[in-house]
């Protein structure tokens, strides 16, 4: 498996493009081997495989993170579609507190996001019917599930889209504002 690993601005927060072989018959990838990943510096003990499907173009899942002891690393691919995915450090006395980094993810790059725990993340669909599978370090954790208001004005994402054109759930619409956050690592 060969795969190409890139730091964003804030370090932490990698796009891992892993090797894709192609022929008339179509194409065979080795997406995850954790062998290889630990030799480019990421050894993590994956635990669950997640799956979402988002049917309209404009849905946000997020600001959201796990807090103690269940907090999570994420790893991200989109297998139909594109996604802006964002990360928001959230790691008291980082030198980058406060500040996010975005990468689109798509099923044609054939691209990935590792998002480690101490980021709030969140994922925007450019496209209709997006769907994603992530690999977490953690189980998931009703108690210890927290979020951080999409739109904050005081962390300025770039969402590059319209605020009436995102479609968010119940839950996202009322998370606290990153200065009300209590949770952080």
């Amino acid at each position: 498996m060969t795969v190409d690993v890139q730091s964003l601005e804030i370090p932490d927060v990698k796009v891992i493009k892993p090797k894709k072989h192609g022929d008339h018959r179509g194409f065979f990838s080795e997406v995850y081997n954790k062998s290889i990943f630990s030799e480019n510096g990421i050894d993590l003990d994956f635990i669950q495989d997640n799956q979402s499907y988002s049917a309209q173009a404009g849905t946000l899942r997020g600001l959201h993170y796990q807090g103690g002891e269940f907090a999570q690393d994420k790893l991200v691919r989109c297998v139909r579609g594109r996604i802006l995915d964002v990360a928001v450090d959230i790691r008291k006395g980082s030198p980058t507190f406060g500040k996010w980094v975005s990468a689109e993810i798509s099923a044609e790059e054939w691209n990935q996001i590792l998002v480690p725990v101490g980021f709030a993340h969140a994922i925007l669909t450019l496209v209709p019917d997006t769907e994603i599978i992530y690999k977490v370090t953690n189980y998931y954790a009703p108690t210890h599930d927290f979020g951080i208001r999409w739109n904050d004005p005081d962390l300025g994402i770039d969402w590059g889209m319209a605020e009436s054109d995102v479609v968010l759930s119940d839950k996202d619409k009322v998370q606290p504002l990153f200065k009300d956050v209590v949770h952080w690592f």
